[in-house]
């Protein structure tokens, strides 16, 4: 008889499970992964060499194509996209236009540098008023980098920029949708235009508050400021886009996981985290030079409008003059540049490692069979051993870090500096 009743007891699938007993999960849980398997299978026909394929579920490019588009009339980036791939030629109707822009712009400012020039050789007597006049030539300098950090690395660019299409199919076959990026196209317009009227704004500003700067010589520095501007913009836009990356990355294998559990699909999602994880490196590579020579001149600008700031209040104290105005609003302006372009990749480093590694150390280890172990420790190891950040080619980790190391750098030298403004005044 009480073989009988438990008989007629409802099944119950938890009260029939043991850890080392897998077959009735087994069984219930293969159905789901044989329909998902057929399901990755099927996608996983879809040629990635094939361009109309790619430039179906590039999402990416379509949304931040207008920033590419104004990168080619700036001749910073003459890349262009074809087949469903960005490729660059030293020889194309771009590339031919952005010589032709440069050359002109090129004689443009040599006019106003050598006038600037005079400025600094003719007019100044002190040491101090060097500073107007240093920063004047410094902003000038990034116009002749252009070809080395801009053309030079366009191959790169390339390789980078083409990285996200396969990314985003293999992540259309494995989870079944495409990717998506909020927002992101609106955003891009909105910086785009408030990276130009950031710019003439800044031009017309120091133009007014500092001396000597004429109107006639902002035409030479608009172009310089909107580049600088738009660079950090792009730099901010492919972090935010690897940010979505790495979050529906991780809903998707959240909401997988919980469904059922299986080696084949942590497999997949571990290779697709190594993909966008690579992703993110091949971003730091491929801009390396553009943005090592833009912090380079940020602190070197960050540098000089501070200390003629202070050496301004050594000389004639804390008045708040134009002068003084004028060298804090491009310190301020530099500060900002320069940490927008380290916290975003602070931020896109931090998104991609959190979240999954957490659902993976959520996995009762009980309830899975030894194969799904084995991937879960496989995951886990790679996501120590190829850790997500961004790094210009091995000379510095772009995180914020690198801000408190570079203020460190700064007031080194603002002290240094001052010490000899000091004991200048102490001669007179």
């Amino acid at each position: 008889m009480e073989g009988t009743n438990k008989m007629a007891e409802p099944f119950d699938e938890e009260q029939f499970y043991f850890p080392n007993d897998f077959k009735v999960r087994d069984m219930l849980a293969g159905m789901k992964q044989s329909a998902r398997s057929e399901e990755i299978k099927k996608r996983s026909k879809l040629d990635a060499e094939d361009g109309l394929v790619c430039d179906e579920h590039d999402q990416f490019y379509r949304d931040h194509k207008l920033l590419l588009h104004l990168f080619r009339v700036l001749a910073v980036m003459p890349v262009e996209r074809k087949k469903g791939r960005i490729v660059f030629s030293w020889l194309s109707p771009t590339c031919i236009y952005a010589y032709v822009f440069y050359a002109c712009l090129t004689i443009q400012i040599i006019l106003v540098g050598s006038e600037r020039v005079e400025i600094l050789t003719a007019k100044s007597k002190k040491f101090d008023e060097y500073i107007y006049s240093i920063i004047f030539v410094v902003y000038l300098v990034p116009h002749f980098w252009i070809p080395y950090g801009g053309w030079s690395v366009a191959r790169d660019v390339c390789v980078y920029k083409n990285s996200w299409g396969y990314f985003q199919l293999d992540y259309y076959k494995i989870t079944g949708k495409s990717l998506e990026f909020p927002y992101l196209s609106t955003l891009i317009v909105i910086i785009s235009c408030g990276s130009l009227i950031c710019a003439i704004v800044f031009i017309l500003t120091l133009s007014a508050l500092l001396e000597g700067f004429t109107l006639y010589h902002t035409t030479a520095y608009i172009h310089v400021i909107t580049m600088i501007n738009m660079n950090c913009a792009l730099w901010y836009i492919n972090c935010r886009a690897i940010g979505n990356a790495s979050k529906s990355l991780a809903d998707s294998f959240e909401l997988d996981i919980k469904d059922y559990c299986a080696a084949h699909i942590i497999k997949h999602y571990r290779v697709l985290w190594l993909q966008l994880s690579e992703i993110l490196q091949k971003l730091g590579n491929a801009y390396a030079r553009t943005y090592s020579a833009n912090s380079l001149f940020i602190i070197t600008n960050i540098t000089v409008a501070i200390y003629g700031f202070t050496s301004e209040i050594v000389d004639e104290g804390f008045r708040f003059t134009f002068k003084q105005m004028g060298l804090l609003v491009d310190a301020g302006y530099c500060s900002v540049l320069f940490y927008v372009f380290c916290d975003c990749s602070h931020n896109a480093s931090l998104n991609i490692a959190s979240r999954v590694q957490n659902s993976l150390m959520g996995i009762d280890l009980y309830k899975v069979d030894k194969k799904t172990i084995a991937e879960v420790e496989l995951f886990l190891v790679g996501i120590r051993m190829n850790p997500p950040k961004v790094s210009l080619q091995g000379y510095t980790i772009v995180n914020r870090e690198l801000v408190t190391s570079s203020l460190a750098t700064i007031a080194i030298y603002l002290i240094v500096l001052l010490q000899f403004k000091i004991s200048l005044v102490k001669q007179n």
